[in-house]
Parts: structure tokens; sequence; C-alpha cells
């Protein structure tokens, strides 16, 4: 079975392409900073693949 990635991740990952940086991003998103590059780290292992 394979994992797919969350809408929450994707949403991270709009954000911090939006914003620029991981501090605007989160700062949009209403999460700390660590929140968010914890769920863009989960991402980039779903994928098996850097997304930033």
């Amino acid at each position: 079975m394979s994992v797919l990635p969350t809408l929450r991740q994707l949403q991270y990952l709009k954000l911090l392409a939006e914003h620029g940086s991981f501090s605007r991003a989160a700062e949009a998103a209403h999460v700390s900073q660590p929140a968010l590059s914890s769920g863009v780290q989960e991402l980039e292992r779903v994928l098996g693949a850097a997304v930033v």
C-alpha cells in the first residue's frame, strides 16, 4: 500500500512556495515554524525526493 501526501503537507508546500520562507509560510498557516518544517520533511519522505 503506497502512502500519499496529506492535504496539510501539500498546503505547507504551497504556502512555502508563495511566501518564500519557512517563517512566513508558518505564519500564514497559523502554525509554528518547526511544525511546518516537520510537515515538509514528512512530505519529502513520502515522495522520496527533496521538494525545497
